[in-house]
């Protein structure tokens, strides 16, 4: 089988990158032929058809005027895209689509293009785009479902993206214009969902096709669990962003004694949260920078557990994923998919978003008993072993990709 991949970003800059180099790398282990296709970027591997990507897109830093100009018209309605996309399903011809992060950057007028060859299409979802103008479902800091059954003017009033209001007017005019005009997502096959809260809150917001629940897999050949620690430390690992809820994590930090908790990552809030470390005096909290491969993976392994304080509907995260499939139990926050991962007191504990004497309580019950954390460790990779293994996804997408062929013929 021939398989075309598409993500906007095709380095590992996020989940959703993560997600789809994986899936074509056990693609091709199992013997097809995958391709990939998306934006240009300097940190990208070399690509064949590198030459008919879309061009690189930064909307942090977008430039002039007349580049803005070219950027938002882009985000409504890829001409570029679709036309470079059109070259390539031409000369491979590809049996299945599967198109992962494409909003913004590259834009779904490429569903235009992938329905004139009638190849089935199947997405998988890695946020709340399809319902939300600014993807989370948060708005100034705070869970925000005003949108629901359409409602997309509230991006707007609310002023949801960025604070800006230039960029919640044109991601305004983006929902309107893709799913009250063009209708152009209901060109979707088959819309895949990592997680049943995902699956089940997208569907409660309005959006009508069938979603199907797959979870994620991780290679478990590359993650050797360790039970044990060497380090009283307690690890975050992710982006330093508002949505992540690190100053809840810090003042829940601020208030134990027998741990170090590491901050490995980076992102716009490290600067205040550095300063915020600094100016309360708190001598427990260290900043790691972004880190990879052996080395995050040693740090993980040298710890006693990881903690995920998100203040977002988290999906399906990987980090909580990766932490179990090292050994690890995690300490999260009660919100999204994340209680579908973390069971309390088997893979590790829950407490109350943005409740950082909650957090407080949970961490020092994981420190009073040793025998526990290496107990929720092994119970956490058995879980992933079981649940998140390749073998099961991949019979898993490839009935999902029959599904969506039958219903592209029906």
């Amino acid at each position: 089988m021939k398989i075309l991949l598409i993500n906007k970003f095709l380095y590992p800059k996020g989940g959703d990158a993560i997600c789809t180099l994986n899936t074509g790398q056990l693609l091709r282990s199992k013997g097809h032929e995958v391709i990939f296709w998306g934006m240009d970027h300097p940190k990208n591997a070399v690509y064949p058809y590198k030459e008919s990507f879309i061009s690189h897109a930064d909307f942090d830093n977008p430039g002039g005027i007349k580049q803005q100009i070219k950027l938002s018209l882009n985000l409504l309605y890829s001409w570029e895209a679709k036309s470079k996309l059109e070259s390539v399903i031409a000369t491979e011809q590809p049996d299945i689509v599967h198109l992962n992060n494409f909003a913004h950057q590259i834009s779904p007028s490429i569903l235009h293009c992938i329905k004139k060859f009638n190849i089935p299409t199947v997405a998988t979802l890695h946020d709340y785009k399809l319902v939300c103008a600014s993807y989370l479902l948060l708005s100034n800091g705070n869970i925000c479902e005003k949108c629901k059954g359409g409602k997309y003017y509230h991006c707007l009033l609310e002023n949801c993206v960025k604070a800006s209001r230039a960029k919640s007017l044109l991601n305004t005019i983006e929902m309107y214009f893709h799913h009250k005009v063009l209708h152009i997502y209901d060109l979707l096959d088959v819309v895949i969902s990592p997680s049943v809260f995902l699956k089940n809150k997208v569907k409660e917001m309005g959006f009508e096709k069938e979603i199907v629940y797959m979870p994620n897999f991780i290679d478990l050949n590359d993650f050797e669990p360790c039970f044990t620690w060497n380090e009283k430390s307690v690890v975050y690992f992710g982006r330093l962003s508002k949505e992540k809820g690190l100053f809840t994590l810090i003042d829940a930090f601020d208030q134990i004694d027998r741990t170090d908790l590491k901050l490995i990552g980076d992102g716009p809030l490290r600067g205040a949260l550095e300063s915020y470390v600094k100016n309360k005096g708190i001598n427990n909290v260290h900043f790691l920078g972004f880190q990879s491969g052996d080395n995050l993976k040693n740090e993980i392994r040298e710890s006693i557990a990881v903690v995920l304080s998100s203040e977002c509907y988290e999906n399906n995260p990987g980090s909580v994923v990766e932490a179990f499939a090292l050994g690890k139990p995690v300490v999260a926050s009660r919100i999204g998919g994340i209680p579908e991962l973390v069971k309390d007191g088997m893979t590790g504990y829950t407490y109350t978003p943005k409740d950082a004497g909650d957090l407080c309580k949970k961490i020092n019950i994981l420190l009073d008993n040793h025998s526990k954390i290496v107990e929720m460790g092994k119970t956490a990779r058995k879980f992933v072993e079981d649940k998140f293994n390749s073998e099961k996804y991949y019979q898993r997408l490839l009935r999902v990709y029959k599904q969506a062929r039958t219903i592209m013929l029906a």
